[in-house]
Order: structure tokens, then C-alpha cells, then sequence
């Protein structure tokens, strides 16, 4: 993992910003320059492809016209060439290159900022060990971009990962982080609020102790705001009650708490479940509240779950050197960059441009 902040983006356009990531390549015998290989695995992978040799197959059949825009000013490189330039290069860069430019385009979007952090585990990356990355990610809620990502060290887990991803950022002021509860930590809030954002953390059953304190709390006269949902032959009801934070609250800047009732109807089967929210945001109602708690599992089924089905991450068979965490990015980036362009269906929007190379280039061009 890399500390070094996520510096503002020299260019506006996306392609000219690939020239930052140092080639670690020997000089000798290099024949595509690295730029050029990052554009084109952009665009295959906006298009659909998967693998090495489907990249490889995306340029030989994008045209010299579309690849000298991208930067392939040789021709199409061959499988080979991508796996090998993949392995070596630095995600740590490529991460902070992609995400500082992604980042300025979630700001340009307007409203304040809200973002979802959540790891995944690429499962189709393990090594001889048994061992597969660990990535934690940060998605703009509503726009759906991924903002930033980060690598969780091998002896360690999510907690310091995600403290790691915010110290990447140049700037949060004014944004607000949604975190699940394996985050719900005193530490983590304060390196929220020291970057002058606001934090909104869940406690569920793994905290029994603040759980239960929370729990106890006069929520029988606290009134409810709720709102119902349909989808999928299932009916959700959610009940949100907010109070001021009780002076025993250790969380920095603690301002608010919540309980949370989803009750979820599906075949005639009732489930309940009720947590609790600490959030350092003293203005926020229970509206705004719910709506980023709701917003929070877009990381869920905008971008893990898309990785996974959409792109069958899971199953993919690359595993060499750093080309796993590089072809996540790449995967991450396609995302975000169709989301920004208004796609509401990855699948569908990869078979748009699958079906014209000038499709992409012209999205890149526009990037």
C-alpha cells in the first residue's frame, strides 16, 4: 500500500494522464509504450473483455486509426505484451493516477460528496499460498465512480487498509464517508474528521457492548421517519429514529445516532433486522440519514457485484505478478467511466461499444 496523497490531476483528459505511470520495463526491446498499452486495456476492457488474449484480440481488430489515438502508435500489441507490462507496473500509481481524475470528475458533479468504502477479495487471483488480493475501494454514491483503491497488506486486514485510503486523498472537506461496521472504529472517525469530513458508522452485533448501550436508549419516544420499497417480489420497510449522541459516545465529533428497522417481506417471509448509527454530522436529518445508509451498498451492486457478474472477476485466470490488482483497476475504471456517461447497465453498455472501436475512443476522447 502506498500513503502518498492522491495529487490533483495535471490534465483534464484522462489519456494523457496514463503518461505518469512509470514504465518498469528495461529499455531494451520495448517496442509499445506503456500509455499506450494502459489505453488500449482501458477501451478492450470498457468493451467487454476479460483476459489478456481478449485485449489482445480488442486491438488487433480496433484499426491503426483507433489505436494511433490511444497512443499504439506500432499497431496492435500482441496478448503478451500486456501480460507482461500488467505484472510489472506499479498499481499503487496506476491507483492514484485514475483516482485523483476520477475523483475531480465526482466533484465537478456537484452536490456533496458522499462516498461508500468496502473491500472484495479478487478470489480468481490466488497464489501457490492460497492467497488472493485483498482490495478496499471508495465509490462516489449516486454517481457510482470509483474514487480510490488501495491494497490490504498481507499480514493485515480492511481497518488500517481503509485509514490508509483516506490518508490518499488530497482532499475530503466537506464529504461525508459511509463504512459498514467492521470499520466502526474510534480511530478510523478521527482520521475521518481530521480530514474535515463527516464519518456515519454502523454498529450491529459484532460491537455487543455499545450495541446494547445504544439499544437501551429512550427510542420509544424518538419519532420515525419510514419509507417502503418494492423490487424483485420483495418489500422492504425502513424506520430510521435520530437523536443527539449520548455524552458517553467515545467516537470524535460524535454528533448524532440512529436506529435503523429494516423490515424485509419476500414470499411471504418477514425478516427483521435493526442496527445503529454513530454519525459525526449534526445537521443531517433522518432523510438525509437513511439515504446514505441505503446509498452505502451501491459499492455492493454498482461495483463489486458488476466486477463480479458483469466482468467474472472471480473467475478470472490472471494471477501474474501485480496484472490481477492492474486488471481490477482497469475493470473499476471501465465501470466508472460508463457510469459517468450514463449507462445504467454495464453488460449492455460493454456490447454498445463492443460492437464499434469509435464508440470508446470517443468516450476516452471525452474523458
Amino acid at each position: 500500500m502506498t500513503s502518498s496523497p492522491m495529487t490533483a490531476a495535471r490534465s483534464q483528459y484522462l489519456l494523457d494522464l496514463l503518461a505518469q505511470v512509470p514504465d518498469p520495463r528495461k529499455r531494451r526491446g520495448r517496442r509499445h509504450p506503456l500509455a499506450g498499452l494502459l489505453a488500449v486495456g482501458i477501451a478492450a476492457v470498457i468493451a467487454g473483455s476479460r483476459s489478456f488474449a481478449a485485449i489482445g484480440q480488442w486491438a488487433a481488430d480496433a484499426g491503426p486509426e483507433v489505436l494511433a489515438v490511444l497512443g499504439a502508435v506500432r499497431g496492435p500489441a500482441e496478448e503478451s505484451t500486456f501480460r507482461r507490462a500488467f505484472a510489472l507496473l506499479s498499481p499503487d500509481v496506476l491507483d492514484r493516477v485514475l483516482g485523483a481524475w476520477l475523483h475531480t470528475r465526482a466533484v465537478q458533479a456537484g452536490g456533496r460528496l458522499v462516498i461508500a468504502i468496502d473491500g472484495k477479495t479478487v478470489r480468481g487471483a490466488k497464489n501457490k499460498a492460497g492467497k488472493a488480493p485483498h482490495l478496499v475501494a471508495a465509490l462516489a454514491h449516486g454517481i457510482g465512480a470509483v474514487l480510490g483503491q488501495v491494497a490490504v497488506d498481507a499480514k493485515s486486514n480492511e481497518i488500517p487498509a481503509v485509514r490508509e485510503l483516506l490518508t490518499a486523498f488530497a482532499s475530503l472537506a466537506g464529504a461525508v464517508i459511509t463504512i459498514d461496521a467492521m470499520h466502526t472504529q474510534t480511530d478510523t472517525a478521527q482520521a475521518i474528521t481530521g480530514r474535515d469530513a463527516d464519518y456515519v458508522m454502523t454498529v450491529k452485533g459484532n460491537m455487543p457492548a455499545l450495541y446494547r448501550k445504544l439499544k437501551k436508549l429512550p427510542w420509544a419516544a424518538v419519532p420515525a421517519f419510514s419509507a417502503v420499497s418494492t423490487d424483485h417480489g420483495r418489500r422492504a420497510c425502513r424506520t430510521i429514529k435520530v437523536a443527539l449522541a449520548p455524552a458517553w459516545i467515545e467516537f470524535d465529533s460524535a454528533a448524532q445516532v440512529a436506529q435503523v428497522r429494516r423490515t424485509v417481506t419476500k414470499k411471504g417471509r418477514k425478516t427483521v433486522e435493526v442496527v445503529y448509527l454513530i454519525t459525526s454530522d449534526g445537521d443531517a436529518g433522518p432523510a438525509t440519514l437513511a439515504a446514505w445508509i441505503r446509498g452505502h451498498w451501491q459499492i455492493e451492486n454498482r461495483l463489486h457485484w458488476v466486477r463480479d457478474v458483469t466482468y467474472q472477476e472471480d473467475k478470472s485466470l490472471v494471477r501474474t505478478g501485480n496484472a490481477p490488482r492492474v486488471m481490477a483497476s482497469l475493470r473499476s475504471l471501465a465501470i466508472s467511466l460508463l457510469r459517468l456517461d450514463s449507462n445504467p447497465n454495464i453488460a449492455a453498455a460493454n456490447r454498445h461499444h463492443a460492437r464499434d472501436p469509435h464508440r470508446t475512443l470517443r468516450l476516452l476522447q471525452a474523458a
